[in-house]
């Protein structure tokens, strides 16, 4: 896969809590040139919108635990959209899924799902989660009309793996997302199933593919 085929599947992505404003733009810049999405913070997004109006932009809601009320994720994600959001990452509530409260994790997708026009993609942080409950957040996010699953937030000990890619292509296109540094990175994740690459790296991502 060449560099211009590539680009359009990476969300280039800067969401540390020592993420500066300079920061962000670097990272737009870079979306801009090389024609990647970009993945910033929610409070970016207005400036965001006229710094690089031509970027597809990503922003995270129920960031990084998802441990908020629900109607708070509701409301970050309405207020994310009318600032200027293209799509939307949610964190679900890892632990309501495990404690066997698939109901109101569904309940809670499909809120946000409702409350905007514009896709939502469910991390559902694989690294804490056993393969059945892997499962069990996929169908959660395909019962919320959820438009794509990813692995990771990024600050769980552990990232995207090709086992967790194949498993949840099984329910909804993938996000692969925590740990990919390189384009073989990447184009073992695209192989595995995945149709989207969340990385910090997305320019080295890049230059490591054939022009």
């Amino acid at each position: 896969m060449d560099r211009t085929d590539l680009a359009p599947l990476i969300d280039h992505t800067v969401l540390g809590p020592e993420t500066t404003p300079e920061d962000i733009r670097t990272v737009l810049e870079a979306a801009d040139e090389y024609g990647m999405n970009a993945c910033i913070p929610p409070y970016a997004l207005e400036e965001a919108t006229e710094y690089t109006p031509d970027v597809t932009l990503a922003t995270v809601i129920g960031f990084p635990h998802g441990q908020n009320d629900h109607d708070v994720k509701r409301r970050e994600g309405v207020l994310a959209w009318k600032a200027g959001a293209d799509e939307l990452d949610v964190v679900i509530n890892v632990g309501r899924l495990q404690a066997g409260d698939d109901d109101a994790v569904q309940a809670e997708l499909a809120e946000l799902v409702a409350a905007v026009p514009i896709p939502v993609k469910v991390i559902i942080e694989t690294a804490l989660l056993t393969d059945e409950e892997k499962h069990r957040a996929c169908e959660a996010a395909v019962d919320a009309d959820a438009a794509m699953v990813k692995t990771s937030t990024g600050f769980a000990d552990g990232g995207a793996t090709l086992a967790d890619v194949e498993l949840m292509s099984e329910y909804l296109p993938v996000k692969a997302s925590g740990g990919i540094g390189s384009y073989d990175d990447a184009l073992a994740m695209l192989e595995a199933g995945a149709e989207r690459i969340g990385a910090s790296s997305g320019v080295a991502i890049l230059e490591g593919a054939p022009e």
